[in-house]
C-alpha cells in the first residue's frame, strides 16, 4: 500500500485514538476495534474489483445501486446468492413482486433423513438493491451476471459438517439453538444481512438512539441520511457498519470463521470467472452484504494469495422454483419488526420521487414501464479517482434537521382515522388533530425534526386506541395498512412449475380467476355437465394434499363407489399459491404427488393398520387405481401380522366393512388380499382377545371393536377356512375384571349361544338387587351400550338394561353417570346412538297420554322357553319342538329323501320317524332355530 493510500484515512484515525482515549479507562481493547475498523474500510474501498455493500430490503441501498450501475454500466455483475438459482432469475418477469427464490428437496442423499425436506429461499422485493443489479443484467444486453455465493447443497454441506464437528467443550463451538435454526422448515439467504449479532451492542443502540426496535434505528441513523448521500459516502458507511458489527460478532472466533469461509467461496468464484472470461476486474461490480464486504480482502481478493477448495455437491436431487412471498413473510424470516418492509417500501417510493433517479425494473413484469428504447452497454468509465475520505465529515456533521412536511402528516392524521371509523372505533375529527399533534411531540421528545412512520404509528395508537379493539384490526395493524399493507408477491403461470400449470389447465372449466387471491365460489353440476366431473377429480385430489382453505368443500362429498351429482366449493388457490408450486416439487401431476404420499404414509415407519386401509381407501376414491389399491391392501396385511396391540381396532373394523361393502357392489369377485386380509383377521383377533379383555391399557371400545370384526366378519371367515373353535376358545378364556368388559363378555356369550337372553335378564338383576354392585351398575352399562357394535341384536335388550337402571337406581348413583353415559355416546359411540333411538321409539309409546296405561313389554310378556335343547323322560331331545312343527319335519324330510306324508292319524309321524332314527339332526337343527 503506497503513503498516499495510508494517508487517507489518517484524520480519522487520529479522532477515534482520541475517542478511545476519553471514553475508555483502558483504551488499548477499544483503540484496536476502532482502528481496525477503519483499516477494514481503507482496505475495501482500495479493492481493484469495487464492491458495493448493501443491506437487504433497504431502500437506501436500492437508490444508490441504481444510481451506480447508471454510472458505471459494468460489464459483470457478481451477486451474493445461491449459485444454483441463476436459471430462476429470468423467470421474475413473469412475477409480482415480492417472491422468493427456492431450492427445494425431499429425498436427500448425504444428510440426515431427518432434516427432510431441505428448503432455501431468497425474498426479492422492489425496494431491494438485489432486484436493481438482476434487472439491470437481465435487460441489457452485453451484461452478465454471475451468482457467487454457496449453492443450496454446499449450505446444508457446511451445516452438517459444522454439526458433526462441534464439539461442547470447545468454546467456539456455536450453541444448539444456532445450529438447529437451519433444520426448520427452510434456510432464509440473507443477502444483504447487518444486523447486528451482539445483543448488548443491539441493546445500547436502541437505548440511545430513543427506539424501541432495530428496524426504527436503522430507518432513523442509517436510511434517512444516506437517502441524499453520493456513491463514496454510502460505501464508506456501509462499510464502516459492516466491520462494527464483524469485529463485535458474538461466537468468535467461530462465527467469524464461517463467514470467512463463506467469503473465501464468493471469491475463488470470481477470480476463476475473470481468469476463464479475461474480464477487467475495473468493469465489475461485487454486490453482497455489508458484513461480508468488511473482509479481509487483501486476501481473498482478486489479487489474493488464498486459496480455498470447493468441494462437489451430494447427490441429493435439487428442485428450484419460484414461490410468492409477503412483506410478512420477510419480516419473520429476517426478524424486523411488523411492519417494517411496508414501511421501506413507502420511503423507496418516495425517494425515487425525491431523487429522480430512475430505477430498473424488469422488462414484461407486472407493472413495468415499457421500454422505449433498447438499452445497450455503456463504453468503459473513466478511470477511477483515489477514494477520498468521507467518514470523517459524515460522522462530524450534526443531524440533519428535515423540514416538516404537514401535507404529508395531516393526509396520514385524516386516512388514519377514517380506517379506524370503517374499523369500529369511535374516531373523529378531534382524533386526527390529536394524532397529527401527537406525532410532532414524540418526535420532539425523540430528539427528531420530522415525525417518522414510527412515531406517527405511536401516536396513532395512543389517540385512537382506548381500551378495547372493536374489530379485527388494531390501530398498529391499521397504520401498517396505511403505509403500503402486507403486500402478497404473486408467480405468473409461465413461471409456474408443471404441475401447477396443469391444475390451472383441468379446472379451466370452472372459468373462474384462480390465481387471485381471496376465496372463490365455484358450482359443478356434473349431472348436465358431466366434464366437470374432472374437476372434481382434481378438486377433491387438492383438498387432500393442500392446506385446509386451499379448496373447501360446501357441497358434496367423495364415497366409496358413489358417483358426484353437484357439489359446491370455496377455492382460495390464489392465496395458497406456494402450497400449490411446491407440490410441483413431488411431480409433475396431482395424481403421481398423491400416489407417492399414499404410498409414503404406507411404508412409514409409523405406519398402522388403520391409517394403511386409510390410504388404500383413497387410492380407490382419488385415483381410482386398482394396482395402487391392491399394493397398499397388501401393505395392511403385512402391518396387521406385525401388529401386537388393538390401539387401532375401531379404525379397522370401520374401514374394513367399508371397502367390503364397496367390492361386493363394484366387484365380480373380493380382491386377493382383502380376503387374505379378513382370515388372517379373524386369527389375529382370536389371539390378542383373551389378552385385550384382562389389560387395562384396551379400552372397552377397542374390544368392542376386535368382537365387532369378528362377528361381523365371521361368515366370510369360515368360508375361506378358518375355524369357529378359534373364537369359542378366545372367549373360554377370556376373565375379565372391569365390569364394562364382562358386560361385553356376557354379550359375545349370547351371541354364541352359551348364554341365554333370560339368563342374562337375571344376571342384571342380580346386579341391581346387590347393594355393593350398584356403584358400579352404570360401568356394566356402558359395556352394553358398546356390545351394540358387535351385537346390534341385542339393542332391545339395551334399551331395557337402561330403562331398569333408570328406575330402580338411586340418585348419587345415577345422576353422576349420565354425563358419561352422554359423553361415551358422543365420542366413542356416535354410531350406536341411532340404533338405541329408532329402538326407544318403537318400545316407548308415541303420545303422552298413552304413557300412564302403558306397560313395558319386557314385563307384559311371559318369560319365552328356554332355548337350551328339552330332554324327555325318555332320554330323546327334540321330538316335543318337532311334533309342535310338522310342516317343518316335512320339509326337512323332503330335503332327506323321504316322500311319506304327515297324517293325523298315525299315531308316530314320519317326521318325527325320521327325527327318531336321526336324534343328532334334530338337534342340530333346533340349535340354528334357537338361534335364529
Amino acid at each position: 500500500m503506497s503513503d498516499t493510500h495510508e494517508e487517507t484515512f489518517d484524520p480519522l484515525r487520529g479522532q477515534l485514538q482520541e475517542a478511545a482515549a476519553a471514553f475508555a479507562d483502558g483504551p488499548d481493547a477499544l483503540e484496536g476495534i476502532l482502528l481496525g475498523i477503519v483499516d477494514d474500510v481503507d482496505r475495501a474501498v482500495r479493492e481493484p474489483l469495487e464492491i458495493f455493500p448493501v443491506c437487504h430490503h433497504s431502500p437506501a441501498s436500492a437508490i444508490a445501486m441504481a444510481r451506480r450501475l447508471r454510472q458505471k454500466q459494468p460489464k459483470v455483475v457478481y451477486l451474493e446468492l445461491c449459485e444454483d438459482m441463476a436459471p430462476l432469475l429470468t423467470e421474475l418477469r413473469n412475477c409480482k413482486l415480492p417472491v422468493a427464490l427456492q431450492a427445494f428437496a425431499t429425498d436427500v442423499d448425504g444428510f440426515p433423513a431427518e432434516w427432510s425436506p431441505l428448503s432455501v429461499v431468497a425474498p426479492i422485493t422492489e425496494a431491494s438493491a438485489e432486484y436493481q443489479a438482476i434487472a439491470y443484467a437481465l435487460d441489457t444486453p452485453g451484461v452478465e451476471l454471475v451468482l457467487v455465493d454457496r449453492s443450496s447443497d454446499h449450505v446444508f454441506q457446511w451445516d452438517a459438517r459444522g454439526t458433526q464437528s462441534a464439539d461442547p467443550a470447545d468454546p467456539d463451538t456455536p450453541p444448539a439453538e444456532e445450529e438447529d435454526a437451519l433444520h426448520g422448515d427452510a434456510v432464509g439467504v440473507e443477502i444483504g444481512d447487518v444486523r447486528p449479532r451482539f445483543a448488548e451492542l443491539e441493546e445500547h443502540l436502541l437505548c440511545h438512539g430513543r427506539v424501541r426496535h432495530w428496524s426504527e434505528w436503522w430507518h432513523q441513523y442509517v436510511e434517512l441520511p444516506l437517502g441524499d448521500s453520493d456513491h463514496d459516502t454510502y460505501r464508506q458507511v456501509m462499510f464502516l457498519i459492516g466491520s462494527l458489527f464483524r469485529r463485535l460478532a458474538p461466537g468468535a472466533p467461530h462465527r467469524v470463521r464461517v463467514d470467512e469461509d463463506r467469503e473465501r467461496h464468493m471469491w475463488t468464484r470470481m477470480r476463476r470467472h475473470l481468469a476463464a472470461t479475461g474480464t477487467d476486474p475495473a468493469d465489475c461490480l461485487y454486490v453482497c452484504g455489508a458484513f461480508h464486504a468488511a473482509s479481509r480482502v487483501a486476501e481473498f481478493g482478486v489479487h489474493g494469495t488464498d486459496t480455498f477448495e470447493i468441494g462437489p455437491r451430494s447427490a441429493t436431487q435439487w428442485l428450484h422454483g419460484l414461490i410468492p412471498s409477503s412483506h410478512a413473510a420477510i419480516e419473520a424470516q429476517f426478524d424486523l419488526a411488523a411492519g417494517s418492509v411496508s414501511i421501506a417500501a413507502t420511503v423507496w417510493a418516495k425517494n425515487v420521487r425525491r431523487t429522480r433517479v430512475e430505477p430498473y425494473r424488469l422488462t414484461g413484469q407486472a407493472g413495468a414501464k415499457k421500454s422505449r428504447a433498447k438499452k445497450t452497454a455503456a463504453a468503459l468509465p473513466a478511470p477511477a479517482v483515489p477514494p477520498s475520505d468521507k467518514l470523517t465529515g459524515f460522522l462530524r456533521q450534526p443531524p440533519v434537521l428535515d423540514r416538516l412536511d404537514e401535507a404529508e402528516l395531516l393526509g396520514w392524521s385524516v386516512e388514519i382515522v377514517r380506517a379506524a371509523r370503517r374499523s369500529g372505533y369511535l374516531a373523529s375529527t378531534a382524533d386526527a388533530i390529536a394524532v397529527f399533534e401527537t406525532s410532532i411531540l414524540l418526535a420532539g421528545m425523540r430528539d427528531r425534526a420530522r415525525p417518522t412512520p414510527y412515531d406517527f404509528q405511536d401516536a396513532a395508537v395512543t389517540c385512537i386506541e382506548k381500551d378495547s379493539v372493536p374489530g379485527r384490526r388494531d390501530v398498529r395493524r391499521l397504520v401498517e395498512t396505511l403505509m403500503g399493507g402486507d403486500r402478497v408477491g404473486q408467480v405468473g403461470y409461465d413461471a409456474l412449475p408443471p404441475l401447477a400449470r396443469d391444475v390451472h389447465d383441468r379446472l379451466a372449466p370452472l372459468n373462474l380467476k384462480l390465481q387471485q387471491r381471496g376465496v372463490q365460489r365455484a358450482l359443478l353440476d356434473i349431472a348436465s355437465q358431466p366434464e366437470l366431473e374432472r374437476c372434481s377429480d382434481v378438486l377433491w385430489m387438492l383438498r387432500h394434499l393442500m392446506p385446509r382453505g386451499a379448496a373447501r368443500p360446501i357441497m358434496g362429498e367423495r364415497r366409496l363407489g358413489e358417483r358426484p351429482i353437484q357439489e359446491s366449493w370455496d377455492l382460495a388457490l390464489g392465496t395458497h399459491e406456494r402450497a400449490l408450486i411446491e407440490l410441483g416439487y413431488e411431480g409433475v401431476s396431482v395424481e403421481q404427488v398423491l400416489e407417492q404420499r399414499l404410498r409414503r404414509t404406507a411404508y412409514g415407519p409409523h405406519a398402522t393398520t388403520a391409517t394403511v386401509l386409510e390410504a388404500v381407501e383413497d387410492a380407490t376414491s382419488y385415483l381410482r387405481s386398482r394396482r395402487l389399491a391392491d399394493e397398499l391392501g397388501s401393505r395392511a396385511l403385512e402391518v396387521l401380522s406385525a401388529e401386537r396391540s388393538v390401539d387401532g381396532a375401531p379404525e379397522v373394523l370401520r374401514r374394513v366393512r367399508r371397502l367390503l361393502a364397496y367390492y361386493r357392489t363394484s366387484e365380480p369377485v373380493l380382491p386377493p388380499w382383502i380376503e387374505s386380509f379378513v382370515k388372517t383377521g379373524y386369527a389375529h383377533y382370536c389371539t390378542l382377545l383373551p389378552t385385550a379383555f384382562t389389560d387395562s391399557d384396551a379400552t372397552v371400545r377397542q374390544v368392542a371393536a376386535m368382537l365387532g370384526f369378528l362377528f361381523s366378519m365371521e361368515s366370510l371367515a369360515l368360508s375361506l377356512g378358518c375355524d369357529r373353535t378359534q373364537l369359542e376358545l378366545a372367549l373360554a378364556q377370556s376373565h375379565p375384571e372391569d365390569p364394562s368388559k364382562t358386560a361385553l363378555l356376557w354379550a359375545a356369550q349370547v351371541q354364541l349361544g352359551d348364554l341365554s337372553r333370560a339368563d342374562l335378564r337375571a344376571k342384571c338383576d342380580e346386579l341391581l338387587g346387590n347393594p355393593l354392585v350398584l356403584p358400579a351398575y352404570p360401568r356394566y352399562l356402558s359395556g352394553f351400550v358398546h356390545a351394540l357394535e358387535p351385537v346390534p341384536g341385542l339393542t332391545d335388550f339395551v334399551v331395557e338394561a337402561v330403562s331398569n337402571a333408570f328406575g330402580r337406581l338411586p340418585d348419587p348413583v345415577l345422576l353422576p353417570w349420565l354425563p358419561t353415559l352422554i359423553t361415551t355416546l358422543r365420542s366413542g359411540g356416535a354410531e350406536l346412538a341411532p340404533l338405541l333411538i329408532r329402538e326407544s321409539g318403537r318400545i316407548f309409546p308415541g303420545r303422552l297420554s298413552a304413557l300412564d296405561e302403558w306397560v313395558a313389554p319386557w314385563r307384559a310378556q311371559p318369560e319365552p322357553e328356554t332355548a337350551h335343547p328339552v330332554r324327555r323322560a325318555d332320554g330323546s331331545r327334540g321330538c316335543t319342538l318337532l311334533a309342535a312343527h310338522p310342516a317343518a319335519c316335512d320339509a326337512l324330510a323332503g330335503l332327506l329323501g323321504c316322500d311319506d306324508t304327515w297324517e293325523a292319524a298315525d299315531p308316530v309321524p314320519p317326521g318325527a320317524a325320521l327325527a327318531g332314527r336321526f336324534p343328532d339332526t334334530a338337534v342340530a337343527l333346533e340349535v340354528l332355530l334357537a338361534g335364529a
